[in-house]
């Protein structure tokens, strides 16, 4: 029996860009909250509470990203066109974000407030600019003969500026959340107050882009079950989980955040991101350049899968093990009498 090496690899970048989501989401969120920090001590322990760990997380955009070229080159060469300018927007934010990281606990006293904004506005710009790319991916990429036949800003509508408003406060639920866990006392009770806006907005725009989903594409809607005429139970019922367990996560938000628990709202937060990426998967799978070209014919010759592969067997898990391991040695509570740099 032959292994599906084309459906191995959409699940191994599917699963890479997911982790990504998760991980670069929460630190990113820890950023888009800067601006609502009380001071100087709190956003440091907030920068604290993700400095060990967020370049190891920006590992799995990596994977993703160079996991397309490799694995569905075809895929590679439409997507890319389709999305340079907010790709590089989103590369130009991770970058700043990163280097005013640094810079912040090494530039003297006049420059710290200057790289404490760029950390906030790098973390902002990369997670706009990601909404960008996601609403462009939804709304799907005009291809002729296999190549991107689109506009320069066909990725620039209300529709992709709706997906990109609703990733920014869901990163920034993640943050807030990731915050509650990792910090106490005051920065605590801010971060339980952030999760509550922030959550309310994510909550809002979920529904809103949700119902703007369905009539952004037929394939969409058809997969949903939404006709002209109204719902089809039959397809829709098989999909219901989905958008249940979105509420069940918003739901644990609301209920870690009313008994100022420490864990239960980040993991309501993440169920949440579950549900909108098994929603995703649902409404375009299985094309990787939505809606035209799927995974099998994007994908490269079965050799170069299979030779990747092993490597990928190889790698792949000492990097889950370094990830888990790194996060256990970081566990706990952040104080500002404890920091990382």
């Amino acid at each position: 029996m032959s292994l599906d090496l084309p459906l191995i690899w959409a699940g191994l970048i599917a699963t890479g860009v997911l982790l990504y989501v998760l991980l670069d989401g929460f630190d990113l969120g820890v950023g888009i909250l800067f601006p609502f920090s009380r001071n100087k001590e709190d956003r440091d322990v907030m920068m604290n509470t993700v400095a060990p760990v967020w370049d190891g997380n920006e590992t799995w955009l990596v994977l993703g990203g160079g996991g397309l070229l490799a694995a569905f080159p075809l895929a590679y060469s439409i997507v890319m066109p389709a999305f340079y300018l907010p790709v590089i927007l989103m590369l130009a934010g991770l970058i700043l974000r990163g280097v005013a990281f640094e810079f912040r606990f090494r530039g003297q006293r006049r420059g710290r407030p200057f790289w404490t904004a760029m950390f906030a506005f790098g973390s902002i710009l990369a997670a706009f600019a990601q909404g960008l790319i996601l609403g462009g991916f939804i709304q799907g990429i005009e291809v002729v003969d296999d190549r991107f036949a689109g506009g320069t800003f066909d990725w620039f509508t209300p529709y992709t500026l709706l997906v990109a408003a609703g990733l920014v406060c869901g990163y920034a639920l993640l943050g807030a959340a990731w915050l509650m866990w990792k910090t106490a006392d005051e920065l605590h009770g801010d971060a339980r107050r952030w999760a509550v806006i922030s959550g309310v907005l994510t909550a809002l725009f979920l529904v809103g882009v949700s119902l703007s989903t369905l009539v952004v594409h037929p394939v969409v809607a058809e997969r949903w079950g939404w006709t002209g005429g109204g719902l089809d139970f039959g397809r829709f019922l098989p999909l219901a989980w989905i958008p249940l367990l979105g509420l069940i996560g918003l739901g644990l938000v609301g209920w870690g955040v009313r008994r100022a628990s420490h864990g239960w709202p980040f993991v309501g937060a993440v169920l949440v991101f579950l549900s909108g990426y098994a929603g995703l998967a649902a409404g375009f799978f299985p094309y990787v350049a939505p809606y035209s070209v799927d995974f099998r014919a994007a994908a490269a010759p079965d050799n170069a899968l299979a030779l990747m592969l092993v490597g990928t067997v190889v790698i792949l898990p000492l990097i889950l093990a370094y990830t888990g391991w790194v996060y256990w040695v970081f566990r706990g509570k952040v104080t500002p009498e404890a920091g990382y740099h």
